[in-house]
C-alpha cells in the first residue's frame, strides 16, 4: 500500500489494461484486506481515498468469474462493513 497517484495509475494502465482517467473508482485492497484505497479520476486531476481499519477486515463483494467490477452501492456496503446475506432488486422504469 506503498504506492500513490503514480504507481496507481500505473497499475491500472499496465496491469489491468484500462484507462485510469475514464471516470472510474479503481480499488485496493492489501493482503490482509484491512488497507483500502480508491482511486478515482475527476475533472483535473486524481483523487485517492485511503481507508485503514483499526479492527477487522474489508469483505470484497462476491462478483462472478466473467465479471470484471462490482456497483457503486456494492462499493459503499463493502467500505461501511455490511454484508447482505440476501437482496432483492426490483425494477425500475427508465425513460
Amino acid at each position: 500500500m506503498r504506492k500513490s497517484f503514480n504507481g496507481l495509475s500505473g497499475l491500472v494502465k499496465n496491469e489491468l489494461n484500462r484507462e485510469p482517467t475514464s471516470g472510474d473508482v479503481f480499488v485496493f485492497l492489501n493482503r490482509n484486506r484491512t488497507h483500502l484505497k480508491l482511486l478515482h479520476w475527476e475533472r483535473g486531476g486524481f483523487v485517492l481515498y485511503y481507508k485503514r481499519l483499526e479492527r477487522g477486515s474489508f469483505t470484497p463483494p462476491v462478483i462472478k468469474e466473467d465479471q470484471t467490477s462490482f456497483t457503486w452501492p456494492q462499493l459503499v456496503l463493502m467500505i461501511e462493513g455490511i454484508t447482505v446475506e440476501k437482496s432483492v432488486q426490483k425494477l425500475r422504469y427508465s425513460h
